[in-house]
Formats: structure tokens, sequence, C-alpha cells
């Protein structure tokens, strides 16, 4: 079956590259943004942000998405936050539109475009394009809800295995959402996804990917995994002890919200509404969001040393911090 393009390829819209950081959830992209920012404005340049996050995109989403603050959202101009409801869907291939139009309204104003964040789905669209993939069949989609519903994902993991076994042996049984994708990818194109992105392997963004001439990619690695753990587990607790819980139990107030929504299956959320449903008590919900934090960023790294020709740091040791914001630096005087 003949499908139209997901998304355009996109080669070279810019002149000069965009500078894009990068890095595992509690990296520290948005305080070594906020640092290169403070430092263009001491030299008369302008920078504004975009968020490449999938779960700041939503309101109501704040402390537990790690949200940039109001103070720093004063200081400097944020993109792709706030943007929708927790009731919508946002995909990659709308973030690559967006941040590709930002980009040059930015650049149109006289001011420098910086694109911050680590879902990695987005980035793969903004610097390659999905080309491949059909956009979503709101019918097909909600049909295999109710299937997954009905016989569990576990099963239609196994239904994905007789059609494309090679994407279910890189998704666990129980990722409900990447699962019912790669079954619906099916039932419209009539092929698996794992043929269709191979057509066009550069575009997987997972093996061998490479960096376009356009993007400047500058990205933090912790090599103290622990440490990174620790951080992470450190800013879970903060985050229960100004009020996720509170946060949680606001948009569950929301009678058009549920489980099954994207924005409710974000890391951290879908433990606490499972606590709030009674399914789990609230040592196994704090344990379960901070396994499904660190199994995130697990996945980041992944797909971050996969890619070919990025400016790697760690953030963790004082003097490579300052070597990037030195190197991010260099990247304004272009």
């Amino acid at each position: 079956m003949q499908t139209e393009p997901y998304i355009q390829r996109m080669h070279a819209p810019e002149t000069i590259p965009v500078l894009c950081i990068v890095g595992p959830t509690g990296a520290g992209k948005t305080h070594l943004a906020m640092l290169l920012a403070e430092h263009a404005n001491s030299i008369g340049l302008t920078i504004e942000l975009i968020s490449m996050d999938s779960a700041l995109v939503y309101r109501g989403l704040d402390i537990g998405s790690a949200k940039p603050t109001t103070v720093e959202r004063a200081s400097v101009i944020h993109h792709l936050i706030d943007i929708l409801e927790p009731t919508e869907v946002y995909s990659a291939a709308r973030f690559a539109k967006d941040a590709k139009r930002l980009c040059e309204e930015i650049r149109n104003r006289g001011n420098i475009p910086i694109v911050v964040g680590g879902t990695m789905l987005y980035w793969r669209a903004w610097a390659h394009g999905l080309s491949s993939l059909p956009p979503a069949n709101p019918e097909i989609r909600t049909r295999l809800d109710e299937e997954g519903k009905t016989i569990g994902w576990p099963a239609m993991h196994e239904k994905l295995s007789s059609i494309d076994p090679e994407t279910a042996a890189r998704l666990k049984p129980n990722d409900s959402q990447r699962v019912q994708r790669a079954l619906e990818v099916f039932e419209i194109t009539g092929k698996p996804m794992s043929v269709l992105l191979a057509d066009s392997p550069s575009e997987d963004g997972r093996e061998g990917s490479s960096i376009p001439a356009w993007i400047n990619l500058v990205s933090l690695e912790p090599s103290d995994r622990a440490k990174l753990h620790a951080n992470l587990e450190k800013r879970f607790d903060e985050m229960l002890s100004t009020g996720f819980m509170d946060e949680v139990k606001a948009l569950r107030a929301n009678p058009n919200l549920h489980a099954d929504l994207p924005a409710i299956r974000s890391v951290g959320y879908r433990q606490a509404w499972e606590f709030l449903d009674n399914q789990i008590d609230f040592d196994q919900m704090r344990y379960k969001a901070l396994a499904a934090t660190r199994q995130l960023g697990k996945r980041q790294l992944t797909w971050l040393r996969a890619i070919a020709g990025r400016k790697t740091f760690d953030p963790f040791k004082l003097e490579e911090l300052k070597a990037a914001l030195d190197y991010c630096k260099s990247t304004l005087k272009k």
C-alpha cells in the first residue's frame, strides 16, 4: 500500500548550524542552557530555547516533568512548553515541523535558537525525518487500544512478533504505546515497521546515525552512572516533597484524563496514577518511578552513543562542564 510521506527529509535548511543540547534525564541540560543564555546576554546576544521534551508540552505536568522554573522562563524565552492539554497528543512529526519553524522565526528576530532536551524520537524526526512512517489512524488506534485492554499487551506483543519479529524483539511486552504503533503501521501500510525503517536506515537514529551539517550536537553523558542514579533519586524525592502527588491528584480530578493517555504515561505520572488507583502502595510507587526513570536514562544514553560526531562532556566533572560551556559559547561567535 502506498503511503504519503510522514515528514519530508530536511536537508541543510540552515547556513549556520543550530546548537542542540541533549543528554539523559537528570544530566543538567537546562542548567547548561541557562548558563549559556546568561553569557549570551552579557555580550549583547539573545538566546531562545526550544524544548525537545515530550512531557513539557503538557499544561499541568509541572513538578513531575522537572519543567523549567518560573524564574528561568521569565529570564529566557522557552518554546514548546505548556502548549497542549494533557488530553491531546503531540508527535515527533509535529515537533520536527515546530522546531524547524521556530528556528527560522527566532533567527528572523535576530536571536539565537537552541534546542534542548532528551526525547530522542523527537531528535530523530527533526534531524533525519520519519518519511517512511504513516501518520496515526485514530480509528485503528482506538481499536488496538480496546484489543490491548481485552487480551493484554503481552498478547499484543506476541501478535506483533508474528508479523514483525525484528521490531517486537526490541520492544518490551508491556510497552503498549510502541507495540500499538508498530501494529498500527502494519495495518495501515501492509508492511512491518522494521522493513519501512530499513528502506532508509540513516533515519532510524539508533545504529550508525550521523549528525546533519545544520545541527551542532552537544551531549551531556555522565560517566558515573551511580551518581546519576543518586541525583535522580534526590530529584524525585524533592518532587514528592514539593507537591508532586497533589499535582497528580489535580490531574485525576479532570474526568477527561485517564491512564492510557500519552501525557499520563510519562515517567513518574504513570506510577503515581497507579498508586492513587490503589494498584500499588507508596513505596512501590516510588521504587517503580525511580526504576522507570533510570531505564529512561539508559535508553537515552544508548541512543546517544550511536550518534557519530557528537561533542560529549561529563556534566558531573567540573572541568568538563566548563569545557561544555566554553564549547557552546564558541558556537555563538558564528
